[in-house]
Order: structure tokens, then sequence, then C-alpha cells
């Protein structure tokens, strides 16, 4: 693309070099002598006696003067002065007079000879030829040029745009981490592409396809170039959505195009990431038979497993949607292989950690085994983020390594943003949020099902004025009744807490009334864990996404179920909404201690709060003091600060700050938990 604008520049440099050359041959004659201004400073100079003699084209248009005899006799070539007039009779009759006059004076040593027009050259007769030929031929080639890029253009759009693996930040299993089992599946992969003899004397074919699939950031797309990194063969990436055009057959010509390009250098990979842009089921969307996306995926499942055998070509693909993917594309001889790349384990995690702090200056504090306990579930795209916070908070505390607590606080940023002290709330607000946050501690630290308090705070942080961490002693593969209800307990807890102490209920409970409404709901219709409605599943599709089947579809339930799940759903919170009460003023005078720490230090440690439970006063606040981070990184319940409106007779009713500020983070539960 650079290159053009330079081609360009080039031709219109030629093109003026060409005709200033013509330009220059024709009047070069003229260049090299003296032209005068008018016929009055020729004879100025006769006066002066500067001239020896004057000669006059036949024609009468120019007249031409010599300094001595020699330029005189050679005048038609060589001469000093020339003047342009209008070739009159009248003024050559005059110009005749004027001379003899002057020579008669003895001014003039010739007073007048009339020399012939010279006949013009042969470059000055085509000159005007050249000239047009010249402008024609440019803009021919010009237009020519034109069509055959546009035709070029048209021929290439249909070509696939994949990139070739050049090789460069080679990536191997090595940078791979937390993923053992998939590394092993991908180094069959790796090995029948090295020596593919081994397994044919076997019988054995390798898989035509692998797809990839897991959450975002759990390495899919890196596993791909630690493949790429490992083979030592051609290898093609190119992403869903680089096949899908506005016109239709364009998706489908870049797949041959694509498996035409990977034949010709087989064995090789292709590598589709976020296979899920053109391999979703069809006849699902709005766009009938002739949609787009549909002939791309039709091309793709022939070259797969088709008529033509393509031998050699390995295709690997990613997607963290793959219950939207066609069935055929899935099948075996297409899909052969199912890759599920999870999330990564404590020991897994640490492994990450390991590898995203190879060039990273790390104090000795450092301890990849804690950093680890206190990031589950962080994907190993979010404990590299991690790790680049935490050198971000070192330089920026001038620091010349990075430390525990430097990674520690980086931990709470990227799950709940940066704090942002400097956003002030009326004295209300800091006690209604205070007493909201106490409320979500204090259930927590009464119920067996809730993980430890690692963090309180009512420190604004990312559009919530205050928080709650609890940190989980152990990874989750489920979780139980019990532990959902206290659950829904602990997201109670703020809004019960602001009743009994204020008499108040505010918005800030909003965030936790919808993450525990969603709770309640999916245990009556997913886990199967109300006794009225039984083990049923009355969940549905809550992921689907297309619109054409969604107008299809018809409910798997009744109106009358539809009550019935309504009914258990509110009689699960209600009861659990009396349990939270019950717990509160139990706990009350421990409520008031935990508030007013709150509203004294902003922000209590997990060990502090302990503090507080057994009655111990914390130690007095030390100025400057660096702010403990947390200690844990799991935010299960992260409750929502209360800036709403306060009562009529509160002073700081019209406070500009008291309004409803809340935001959703990630929980263990804000997902179903998996049964394995």
């Amino acid at each position: 693309m650079k290159k053009k604008p330079l081609a360009k520049i080039i031709y219109v440099v030629v093109i003026v070099a060409v005709l200033g050359l013509m330009f220059f041959m024709v009047t070069k004659g003229m260049e090299d002598k003296k032209k005068l201004g008018s016929k009055e400073e020729l004879y100025q100079k006769i006066e002066a006696g500067e001239i020896y003699g004057i000669a006059l084209y036949s024609n009468g248009d120019v007249i031409l003067a010599a300094k001595n005899k020699t330029n005189f006799d050679s005048i038609d070539t060589t001469f000093d002065y020339y003047v342009r007039f209008s070739g009159t009779d009248d003024a050559i009759a005059e110009i005749e007079a004027t001379a003899n006059t002057y020579k008669e004076s003895g001014k003039l040593k010739v007073s007048l000879k009339f020399l012939p027009k010279p006949e013009p050259s042969f470059i000055e007769q085509m000159l005007p030829y050249l000239v047009m030929l010249a402008i024609g031929g440019f803009i021919i080639f010009f237009f020519f040029r034109q069509m055959n890029s546009a035709n070029n253009k048209a021929a290439q759009f249909g070509r696939a745009t994949a990139k070739p693996y050049d090789g460069k930040n080679k990536v191997t299993f090595a940078d791979v981490a937390g993923a053992e089992e998939e590394k092993e599946e991908m180094q069959e992969l790796v090995e029948f592409l090295k020596d593919p003899k081994r397994f044919s004397d076997m019988g054995a074919r390798v898989p035509k396809g692998v797809l990839m699939v897991g959450p975002p950031g759990t390495g899919k797309t890196l596993l791909a170039k630690a493949v790429a990194g490992e083979a030592g063969v051609p290898f093609f990436s190119i992403t869903g959505s680089d096949f899908v055009e506005l016109y239709v057959g364009i998706g489908a010509s870049r797949v041959r195009d694509l498996f035409a390009q990977a034949k010709r250098l087989a064995p090789c990979i292709i590598f589709i990431d976020e296979i899920d842009a053109v391999g979703r089921h069809r006849g699902a969307g709005m766009g009938g038979g002739h949609d787009e996306r549909e002939q791309t995926l039709n091309q793709l499942l022939v070259e797969m497993d088709g008529f033509e055998v393509n031998s050699g070509i390995i295709v690997l693909a990613a997607t963290n949607r793959v219950d939207i993917l066609d069935p055929a594309l899935l099948r075996s001889g297409r899909f052969d292989r199912q890759l599920h790349v999870l999330m990564p384990d404590v020991k897994g995690r640490e492994e990450i950690f390991k590898v995203h702090t190879r060039n990273k200056k790390l104090a000795p504090d450092v301890n990849a085994a804690e950093i680890a306990q206190l990031t589950i579930g962080f994907t190993g795209a979010d404990i590299e983020n991690l790790v680049n916070e935490a050198a971000l908070l070192a330089v920026r505390s001038n620091k010349k390594q990075i430390s525990q607590q430097d990674i520690k606080d980086s931990i709470t940023k990227v799950i709940l943003g940066p704090e942002k002290k400097s956003h002030k709330y009326s004295e209300y607000s800091r006690k209604l949020t205070a007493y909201h946050e106490a409320g979500h501690a204090v259930v927590a630290f009464s119920l067996e099902g809730c993980d430890d308090v690692s963090e309180i705070s009512i420190i604004s942080r990312a559009g919530a004025g205050g928080y709650t961490l609890t940190r989980p002693e152990n990874e989750r593969d489920y979780v139980g009744k019990q532990h959902l209800l206290d659950d829904i307990c602990m997201s109670l807890g703020g809004r019960v807490a602001e009743e009994l102490v204020l008499n108040e209920i505010s918005s800030g409970a909003s965030a936790d009334i919808r993450h525990l409404t969603k709770l309640a709901h999916s245990m009556v219709t997913k886990y199967g864990m109300a006794d009225e409605i039984g083990p049923i599943y009355l969940g549905g599709d809550d992921n689907e996404i297309f619109l054409g089947r969604d107008f299809a579809s018809q409910k798997s339930f009744s109106d009358q179920w539809a009550a019935r799940i309504d009914q258990a759903v509110h009689d699960i919170i209600n009861a659990q909404l009396e349990r939270t009460r019950a717990i509160l003023k139990e706990n009350l005078e421990l409520l008031h201690r935990v508030a007013d720490a709150l509203l004294e230090r902003e922000k209590i440690s997990g060990e502090e709060f302990l503090a507080l439970t057994r009655g111990e006063e914390l130690p007095p606040i030390v100025e400057d003091k660096q702010e403990s981070a947390p200690e844990g990184a799991e935010c299960e319940e992260a409750s929502r600060d209360v800036q709403n409106e306060a009562p009529a007779q509160e002073p700081d009713a019209k406070d500009e700050d008291n309004k409803e500020n809340g935001s959703d983070k990630y929980s263990i539960n804000d997902q179903p938990p998996q049964f394995f």
C-alpha cells in the first residue's frame, strides 16, 4: 500500500520532465540571447554606439542586433540582442528609415540586413504532436492501470486472508502452564506432523479437526500458537469473522482458497479462531437459506470432510460457545476431538504465575503458592493482567522490585477496579454504606456455608461505594443447597442491616437483590432444590440467542407450573429474609462495632474483622500507614453501596451524591455450578 503514492509521484515527475525537455529544446536558441523590451531600447544602444548592425527576418517579426562585425556576418546564428515586434509594412518601413538615418550619422556600420525566416527543426514541427501523444498515452495508461487494479482487487476479494506463521515471537509448550492434559493432546498432533509414518504403520490416522472449547482467557489461542511453534510445519491462522462478507459467496470462496493453499503446503495446520462467528447452527437465524454465513459454513463442511480427501491438513478451532455450533460441524470426521480447556486449578495458577513473571523483577517475599490461593476463579489471561498491574503499581511507587503487597493490591484492583478516594459522600451516605457492608460481613461470619471475610471497605471502587470480599478456602466443583441458602442470606444482610438500624430501605441493595433472585430461581428451575417442585428441570435454554428459533420455540412448562415456580422462588427468598433478620438481631452489637470501625477507618482487613468479632479493640490508626490489601481475591459477594436519598428529616437529603450506585462483580456463584 505504501508504494502506490510513490509510483504516482514518479509518473508526474517523468511527465513534467519530458514536457520541460521539449520546451527547452524549442526555446534554447532564444534563451542564449538577450531580449530587449522594445525598439526604443535598441535605439538607445545604437545611440550609445554599442551596435555594429541590425538585421530583420523577412517576415518582419524579429529585429536582430550585433555588437561587432564577426557576429553580424554570422547573424543568422550568432547575435547579441533581439526584439520582437508586430511586423506590419509600416513598422518595417519605419525601422528601415531609422536604420538608414543611423547609418548616415555613422552610428551604424550597416543599416539593415534582411534574413530569410529560419525553418523550424523537425523536433519543433513534431512538438505539438508529441505533446498530445504523451498526454493521451498517459491517460490511456492510467485508465487501464486502474482497470487492472480493480480486477485484481475483485480477484483477491475472494482470497483467504489467513496469515501464515512467520516464526517470530515463537511460542512453545514451555510457555503454556496450567493445562497439562491439553498439552498432551496437542503433543500428539505435533508428533504426527513430525513423524506420520509411525502412526500410519499402526493403522491410525490423526484427527482431522480438534475443537478447543472453554471460557474466555483460558489459553485456547495460546495452545494453538504453541502447536505452531512446536510442529515446524506451515501454519495458517484466521478468524471466523474473516470469512463473512456482505456479498454472498465470498466467504465460501475464501474457504476454498484457504484449503487450496493448505493442500499445496501439506502437511500443515489451519487454525480458525472464534469459529462460532461462521459455524452457527443453520436455519436458526433470519437470513434464510441464502444467508452468507450458511453458505460459508456449507463450504467449510465440504472441505473438512467431503468427497475430496484433504490429506495432511489438521484443522484447529477455538470457541467459547460450542452450544451454538452446527451439529454437522461437530460430528466425527470433521472435528473428531473436542478439547475442553478449563479454568486452571491452584497448581495450574501457580505455574501460570511463574510463566508470566519470568521477565519481571520480583522481591524475595513474593510467594507464588499464596498468590495461587488468592486467585481462585482467575483465568490465565486474568493472571497475566494481574502481574502487569502489579508491575505498574511498583513503578508508580518508584520501587525496584514487585513485592507481594503489590500483587495483593492488584488482585483487588483487577476484581473491583481502582479506588476512588477523592469522591466524598455525605455523612448519612457513609453511615448507610457502613451498616450495609457490616450487615453482609456479620451474616457471612455467622453462617457456616459462607466463606471467610477477607476485606470490608466503604471506599468507592468502579461505581460501587463499598464492598465485602469473601475468600473460599478451597475451590468448589459444585455447591450444596445449604451453601446457596447461606449465600442468599449474606446477600440480604446489607438490606436487613439498613432496615434494622436506620429504619430505611435504600436502592443500594439492588445488585444484591438481582443476584439472590437469580440464585433462588436457579435452585428451583435447574437444580431441583425446591421440595414443592421436585427434581424437574424447568430452566429452558438460557444461552439461546437466535431470534428465529425463539419465534418457533414453545415453553417446556405450562402457566400453572410458571406460577408454582414464582411461588417457590418467593418462598425461598422470604424464608432467608426472616433468617437474616434473626441473625442480625442476635448480633446487633457486633453490627454496630463493625460499622463504627468502617466509619473510622473506611477499610478493615480480615484479621481486623475477626478481632472485632472477638470483642477486641483495634489498634490506633497510624498516619501514612500502608493500607492492607485484601487477603482474598474471590469476590463471592460484592455488595453495593448505598448512595440514595436520605429521609426528609436528614440535613443531607439533597446532597447530589445520594444516588443509586451499584455494579455486579464476579462471584463463584454468579454462574451455575458444574457437576462432574
